[in-house]
């Protein structure tokens, strides 16, 4: 057996040769040419067929006789034949996920939309197939817990692989891709549907360019002077607190697990003093393995299983199960989870947004750590940020970024109710600036709802109306969590 142990990441959450078209200083010559081809989803379990390409942009848009790259894009025609002069993009989270990823994995919550309108994708620079900042993945797991110390390190041996201007893989660069490309394309406005980190980049892009707008989906809101990072530990707490309530209210799993919080508090303690081995067959290579399980890495399987109702569902007898001396399954989980995220985000574009846009903006010194000992992942996550933002450059930032976003055009913003990044206050925060728009919130649901129950149909009402007020979302009100696992087998019947 091999010796592993779960390395955190403390991020924020079929290809061919095209010929790519050219731009100068912002200008496409001509249509973009594009080959069929497949799109596919995290794990590959789910592909969408497109019309895929590349647009050449300058990297520095101040030399555009200077450096270029290609920013990968796709068009996955409208159902109808036609799209009415607007299309679909979808931005993906992270910071650091791929749009054509996400719309291969989530594709059916689009599926009324796409009937009548183009989906256009652009993969946002650094990320994806577009001039990707990826770092290498094998220390992710290899090395031990994770450390203020190994954040640094890495960030700097990932600044040293790189052939890149890292200050201009930004949000305020991104949106001026994204015109680019709707003006590659040729359409006269683009509906944008944001997630997570995504609803950043819709809401900049709208404040930069909003007669280029149809509507705007917001879902799982960042508000635009919200710092990423600053309260990931309190909100991850109030989540974890309150599978902890539900549980107790639930007969079954209160039954099965009667002290679940005091469980969490005396695994949290016994991982605190001494990480132990667990000897497991690894989760994706089915080899048996000796893994290195600390109170970190027990942290991040239980942040990123609360981003889903199947994750809590199953949390309470992990928990349980690892409390009482049995931590395989869920040091099984990190894994999973931290392979998960490796391979969804590229890290050196997430490093750059956030050491432009986020760590800047904490408030100063110890000043940024008060209060994160009182929560289950403590100031681990913001040290490490704050550390590799020591060393990564600050990129390019608009004067205006992190201003209310005023302009008039219909947005929509959803949540879920028990989302442990983003929680539904985050949206009420930004529909206050926003003159036309209006907020929904889905029950019993974490991060990221548009798949979830009527949702679907609801968008697609939206963006055939631009209403947000003619919206009726009792239908909502069916959504129900997912029972517990009262055992690894599942639910009771």
């Amino acid at each position: 057996m091999t010796r592993r142990g779960p390395r955190i990441v403390f991020k924020a959450l079929a290809a061919a040769t095209f010929m790519p078209l050219l731009l100068g200083a912002g200008k496409a010559t001509a249509e973009p040419a594009l080959e069929t081809c497949q799109l596919r989803g995290a794990g590959g379990l789910s592909s969408v067929t497109a019309q895929c390409g590349w647009l050449t942009v300058p990297e520095n848009a101040a030399e555009p006789d200077g450096r270029t790259i290609d920013l990968f894009i796709a068009k996955v025609p409208a159902l109808s034949g036609g799209s009415e002069g607007a299309a679909l993009t979808v931005l993906a989270g992270g910071p650091g996920g791929a749009a054509t990823d996400f719309y291969a994995g989530f594709h059916p919550a689009f599926a009324r939309i796409h009937r009548d309108h183009d989906i256009v994708l652009v993969d946002q620079r650094g990320t994806g197939r577009s001039a990707p900042l990826d770092c290498p993945d094998e220390d992710l797991l290899d090395a031990g817990d994770f450390d203020v110390e190994f954040a640094r390190d890495r960030a700097r041996d990932c600044m040293a692989g790189f052939d890149a201007d890292l200050r201009q893989y930004t949000t305020s660069v991104a949106v001026r891709d994204l015109d680019a490309v709707r003006e590659a394309f040729g359409y006269e406005r683009l509906h944008v549907y944001g997630a997570s980190y995504g609803t950043r980049v819709a809401l900049h892009y709208l404040r930069r360019y909003p007669d280029r707008v149809g509507v705007v989906i917001l879902d799982g809101v960042v508000p635009p002077d919200h710092a990423l990072g600053s309260d990931i530990a309190f909100n991850a707490q109030a989540a974890l607190d309150g599978l902890f309530e539900r549980c107790a209210a639930d007969s079954a799993c209160s039954e099965a697990f009667p002290d679940l919080a005091g469980d969490f508090a005396r695994l949290q303690a016994r991982l605190r003093d001494s990480p132990e081995t667990v000897s497991l067959r690894h989760p994706v290579t089915g080899e048996w393995e000796d893994v290195n399980f600390g109170e970190a890495g027990m942290a991040a399987a239980v942040r990123l299983l609360s981003y889903r109702p199947e994750g809590l569902a199953i949390l309470p007898v992990l928990i349980h199960r690892a409390a009482s001396g049995d931590a395989g399954p869920l040091a099984a989980q990190t894994l999973i989870q931290v392979s998960a995220i490796a391979d969804l985000l590229s890290e050196g574009m997430h490093n750059s947004v956030m050491c432009t846009e986020d760590v800047p903006f904490y408030v100063p010194g110890e000043e940024a750590l008060t209060g994160l000992d009182e929560t289950y992942l403590g100031p681990l996550q913001v040290e490490a940020l704050m550390a590799i933002c020591e060393i990564w450059p600050a990129g390019e930032i608009d004067e205006d970024f992190g201003t209310p976003v005023t302009a008039d055009r219909p947005v929509l913003l959803i949540s879920g109710e028990l989302d442990p990044i983003t929680p539904p206050v985050y949206a009420e925060r930004a529909a206050v600036d926003l003159p036309t728009a209006g907020t929904l919130e889905v029950p019993a649901s974490g991060h990221g709802v548009a798949a979830t129950g009527c949702m679907p149909a609801l968008l697609a009402e939206f963006v055939a109306t631009g209403d947000p007020d003619a919206l009726d979302g009792t239908c909502l009100e069916r959504v129900r969590g997912l029972p517990f696992f009262t055992d690894l087998n599942g639910p009771l019947p």
